[in-house]
């Protein structure tokens, strides 16, 4: 079982957005828990997501399918989908695996949440 906080955030324009923070490993046992724990709240409660990454210290290729799964589903309801707080373990395997281009990556949660990518603030 992988443990999932899970939190809801009220923007100025009164958009929901969900924020999802898995803890601890997000890999091939852990995965399609998170995965339809994503697709639960996107088809639920808000097609906003932000998925706070500080607590999960390994991430594998399942668990970036599961991400990008949960990016796609946001995208098909014209939602959003925003990683923040990136593990240094973890952000190895974006990077290398060229992931860090194709999400939005948030260096906190509050960017995260204000919706400001990172290539606009600098």
């Amino acid at each position: 079982m992988i443990q999932i906080d899970q939190k809801t955030h009220i923007t100025p324009d009164d958009t929901e957005v969900i924020v999802l923070a898995p803890v601890g490993r997000l890999d091939i046992t852990t995965a399609w828990q998170f995965r339809l724990k994503l697709q639960e709240c996107i088809s639920k409660l808000s097609c906003h997501v932000v998925i706070n990454l500080s607590q999960v210290n390994f991430i594998d290729s399942s668990g970036l399918t599961s991400l990008v799964a949960g990016m796609r589903d946001a995208d098909k309801t014209k939602g959003s989908f925003r990683i923040c707080n990136v593990h240094p373990e973890a952000k190895l395997v974006f990077e290398v695996t060229m992931m860090d281009s194709v999400f939005e990556i948030f260096d906190t949660e509050e960017e995260a949440l204000e919706g400001v990518p990172r290539s606009m603030a600098s």
